[in-house]
């Protein structure tokens, strides 16, 4: 094993602890892929595939958590979401590597500083403001297109956005936020695999050791503290950002 393959390996599983426990494993699995010398749009799409089945097991963990909530159609919900993740896959496979290479350092800032600060101002918005199931709809189909074209930190946006709306139970938010991901995610792949945007090789080789790290995250990372955990993440992605910065 090369390695380009150990750095991948390692990557993923990390990816796979990260996203089990709090979110953020594209800050590591997408310049994996990018510093192993997959072009950037390839790199961004094949990673969405890679880590997809997470999406998914998470959805499904969460099951018994989502609630109906009133004046809100889950049916919507989906529908902005599926459609949202369509558009910003077709742009991100549309876009010229160049561009995207410009785009990067600046799109894992925006993540950066979303997962950094996110949670603290979340309360502070719902004090504020509240939205109703139309801007939520709304809010939720912009989800969806920075979801299918980037993605990063997609899951705290999403519960800002239910925040706003009034929702306070947090296993219910969580909830809808796995469902949605699962959804803009899936939906993303089928662009990607349809355009041929994805290295197979390197996004199967990853998807495996992704699994391995979201179950050993689910079974024995409750131990670690989600506050260390959150300070490690926010430190990676901003080095991974100052390092994307540096290669313009």
């Amino acid at each position: 094993m090369g390695m380009e393959y150990l750095l991948l390996a390692g990557a993923a599983f990390l990816a796979g602890v990260m996203n089990a426990l709090a979110g953020g494993g594209t800050f590591i699995t997408f310049p994996a892929l990018v510093f192993t010398g997959v072009p950037s749009v390839i790199a961004n799409a094949s990673n969405a595939v890679a880590l997809v089945p997470a999406s998914f097991a998470s959805a499904w963990a969460y099951r018994r958590d989502f609630q109906n909530v009133e004046n809100l159609s889950f049916k919507s919900m989906v529908a902005v979401s599926l459609v949202g993740g369509v558009i910003g896959a077709v742009l991100l496979v549309s876009t010229p590597e160049t561009t995207f290479d410009a785009l990067v350092p600046w799109l894992l800032l925006a993540a950066t500083l979303v997962f950094a600060f996110g949670p603290k101002f979340i309360p502070k918005l719902r004090e504020r403001f509240h939205i109703g199931p139309n801007t939520l709809l709304f809010l939720q189909f912009c989800v969806g297109i920075y979801g299918g074209y980037f993605g990063g930190a997609m899951g705290i946006v999403m519960l800002a956005v239910y925040s706003l709306f009034g929702l306070t139970n947090l296993n219910a938010m969580n909830a809808m936020k796995a469902m949605m991901a699962g959804f803009i995610n899936g939906v993303s792949v089928f662009v990607f695999v349809f355009t041929g945007n994805v290295v197979w090789k390197q996004t199967l080789f990853m998807m495996v050791f992704a699994i391995i790290g979201g179950y050993f995250g689910a079974h024995y990372g409750r131990k670690l503290n989600p506050k260390y955990l959150r300070a490690l993440i926010i430190f990676i992605s901003t080095v991974v950002t100052i390092a994307f910065f540096v290669r313009l």
